[in-house]
């Protein structure tokens, strides 16, 4: 965080101070809400949760050293106290917004932003200091945390912004106001929460709304592929900049394939020149973040040649999002356990059939989470979809959701032992550690509450140690 005094932050947040001998002493550290994250000159800032009271660490983080805590009631040591933790906290990250020189681009979309938000941040670091999202904080609490990470060397400030209602990304805005706003599709995740596709695009336009009009610097990116992304052109006063496969995209792609391990392979178009990229990346998903990325960085002064190059070199910083392991007897791990909706399903559907060719394929799937009424039907589809794309093997795991993927690949054509449910994680580890053949390739992927990482760390592990039954 740039440096600010004890009492500046105070000023800034309402607080009062308390046990603070020197309120001129300066924040030079970061801002965390973990004891262990601490370090010299941090400020603390202190969550009551469910089962951790951040208070009660308050002497813990002061003797690691920590400046002070920000809290909602005395502490005994040096604290800030104020009557809202987490008002404060924006508060807070509004005002060091305010004083950066930075640039903020901020994402959202219902599949891909953590992905896309990665590639940003590898293209534009090439650049200039960038700043962005650790993974998936990208809520009221996560986002203020990543805004306040930024110093004055920082140049560009990436926040990924999500959504599970009308007016939570407008609120998000007002606390980290962007100048390039970026949405990248209006899908079926959280449908259940938000009651329809028309709702969802609702929220994620709020985004849009947000920006400053052209004359002042303002860019909205939007898909030109998905009508409901497009049509929040209307919604802006910003210069708006379309990315995608379609024709009228100002950064499009062209000649989209996989290679034989399934890397998307591409003829990237920008309005400085087109260059070829190779990703490193697994899927053809990726295409669309990557074409995203791109205009981002095009409208921040980056050469479409410059952009092919970081764009296939660009890695995954993210966990669990198509995370490839190639274990010694040849079998293949994709793990892609952090999170699914029907979109990013079908999605990595596909990659594995890309990767598998030639090669024995499993699906090791789980619930699909907040589809609300259409979630029994957007299972059933999966399951289809498995079948129509050969998978060999489909393994679903868990409840009612999971018995609809099995029987619909089962109506699909999945007779005999193609397709299976089971019960849990450990019996699809069981399963999958009996009947795993070397060369195999293994996807693991649903909703984060089934917790389905543990299967593909549990397949590496046993890769490790040469556990795997050679059949």
């Amino acid at each position: 965080m740039i440096a600010l005094s004890l009492a500046e932050i105070a000023a800034v947040v309402g607080g009062q101070t308390h046990d603070i001998p020197d309120p001129s002493v300066q924040v030079t550290g970061p801002v965390v809400r973990d004891s262990r994250e601490v370090t010299p000159g941090s400020l603390f800032v202190a969550f009551v949760g469910e089962r951790v009271d951040g208070h009660d660490f308050a002497a813990q983080v002061i003797e690691a050293g920590a400046a002070a805590v920000l809290a909602s009631r005395p502490v005994g040591v040096p604290a800030i106290v104020v009557e809202d933790v987490q008002t404060a906290l924006g508060a807070l990250a509004r005002h060091v917004v305010r004083r950066l020189g930075a640039t903020l681009v901020a994402l959202t979309g219902s599949a891909g932003k953590t992905s896309t938000k990665d590639l940003i941040a590898q293209v534009l670091r090439r650049k200039a200091p960038t700043v962005f999202t650790p993974g998936s904080l990208n809520n009221e609490i996560g986002l203020p945390l990543t805004a306040l990470s930024a110093t004055e060397e920082t140049r560009f400030l990436v926040l990924e912004m999500g959504a599970r209602g009308i007016g939570h990304i407008r609120y998000l805005t007002e606390l980290t106001p962007p100048r390039v706003g970026l949405v990248l599709n209006v899908g079926s995740a959280h449908i259940g929460e938000f009651g329809g596709r028309e709702q969802i695009a609702q929220a994620k336009g709020e985004l849009v709304e947000a920006l400053p009009a052209a004359d002042e610097g303002g860019v909205a990116v939007l898909n030109a592929d998905d009508p409901l992304v497009r049509a929040m052109a209307s919604r802006t006063k910003a210069k708006v900049v379309l990315f995608g496969e379609s024709a009228e995209a100002d950064v499009r792609a062209e000649n989209v394939r996989l290679t034989d391990s399934g890397q998307p392979s591409f003829r990237l178009h920008t309005p400085s020149g087109a260059s070829d990229v190779t990703m490193r990346l697994y899927g053809e998903h990726h295409v669309s973040n990557a074409l995203a990325a791109a205009a981002v960085a095009h409208e921040l002064g980056m050469s479409g040649e410059e952009i092919a190059t970081a764009l296939s070199e660009a890695g995954s910083l993210s966990r669990w999002r198509m995370e490839v392991t190639e274990r010694p007897d040849g079998v293949t791990i994709v793990n892609d356990a952090y999170n699914a909706n029907p979109e990013s399903m079908r999605a990595a559907l596909r990659a594995l059939a890309a990767m598998g060719k030639g090669r024995r394929t499993w699906a090791v799937l789980g619930k699909m989470a907040e589809l609300g009424d259409e979630a029994l039907a957007e299972h059933d589809a999966v399951g289809r979809l498995a079948v129509r794309l050969n998978v060999s093997k489909l393994v679903a795991v868990g409840g009612i959701e999971a018995s609809w993927l099995q029987l619909g690949a089962y109506n699909e054509g999945s007779w005999g032992e193609e397709s299976v449910h089971v019960s849990d994680a450990q019996a699809a580890i069981d399963l999958l550690r009996s009947e795993l053949r070397p060369g195999d390739v293994v996807l693991v992927k649903a909703s984060r509450s089934v917790g389905l990482e543990s299967v593909a760390q549990a397949l590496a592990e046993t890769g490790a140690e040469g556990e795997v039954a050679a059949r």
